[in-house]
């Protein structure tokens, strides 16, 4: 089984924990020494894909939201059981499994299926990016062609992020920059972006497991991925993601500052 395949029977064993779950509403919920809420299913959804990754993939590495680390090989699977878990617990379909591969610090595969919406997101490096709705066949996905900020939508998370990262000014200035913003959040705004029905998404606070899987997917789609500093990738501690067109432009408004990295 070739990665890529390997990580969509990832993602339907997680589907197959968590939407009985959310449909049900009938789990535990805690909260999280960081004071975010974590679930049974958020656990029991990590555990299965780590316990399958041992028996199919035991030379890799894992890098997981709930469980941290495992192994050492500079292959890594990244791994967010549910991202949106705040959405899970309060019945927002907006939530998703997230898992991507990579080699060193270079994408290989990301997936983010999202079973409460009905779709999955897919894209492995030098072969596209592609969604698949329920009951409708795969298709190929791509960024927008809008190059002026003034005709451009954004997607965001929240607002106080960017106070802590000190540039809450900022971001209101890109915003008031644009032609529409809309909080669509968390996983779903790099979809939307993927797809072409959003220019632009950022959040001001991220860990690598957050944006593991979204990477490969907009970059295959032909947007760009970078931290507020504009460095690539999901390492930098936040996000700002574009059609290609608008990234610079952004940069500039957000004032290409960096975040603290702890991890």
């Amino acid at each position: 089984m070739n990665d890529l395949d390997l990580a969509k029977e990832l993602a339907d064993l997680a589907d197959a924990i968590s939407f009985p779950h959310f449909t049900d509403q009938d789990f535990s919920v805690e909260t999280k020494p960081d004071l975010t809420p974590v679930t049974e299913c958020d656990r029991a959804v990590e555990r299965a894909i780590v316990n399958r990754l041992g028996e199919l993939r035991p030379d890799d590495s894992v890098l997981g939201e709930e469980f941290g680390s495992h192994g050492e090989s500079s292959r890594r699977w990244i791994i967010d059981p549910i991202d949106g878990t705040k959405n899970f617990v309060r019945g927002v379909p907006v939530w998703a499994t997230l898992i991507s591969l990579y080699d060193g610090d270079r994408p290989l595969v990301g997936v983010v299926s999202a079973p409460a919406l009905g779709r999955r997101w897919w894209a492995e490096t030098g072969h596209g990016a592609f969604v698949e709705a329920l009951g409708s066949a795969a298709k190929q996905i791509s960024v927008s062609e809008v190059d002026s900020l003034a005709d451009a939508s954004l997607s965001y998370s929240s607002l106080s992020g960017w106070k802590d990262l000190g540039i809450f000014e900022e971001f209101l200035g890109l915003c008031a920059s644009l032609w529409r913003t809309r909080g669509y959040g968390d996983f779903y705004s790099y979809m939307l972006l993927a797809e072409g029905a959003v220019d632009l998404a950022c959040e001001p606070e991220l860990a690598l497991y957050d944006m593991g899987a979204l990477v490969p997917i907009v970059l295959e789609a032909g947007g760009t991925f970078t931290n507020t500093a504009g460095i690539p990738g999901p390492f930098g501690g936040n996000a700002l993601a574009s059609n290609s067109l608008l990234h610079e432009a952004a940069l500039d408004q957000l004032g290409r500052v960096a975040p603290e990295v702890t991890a």
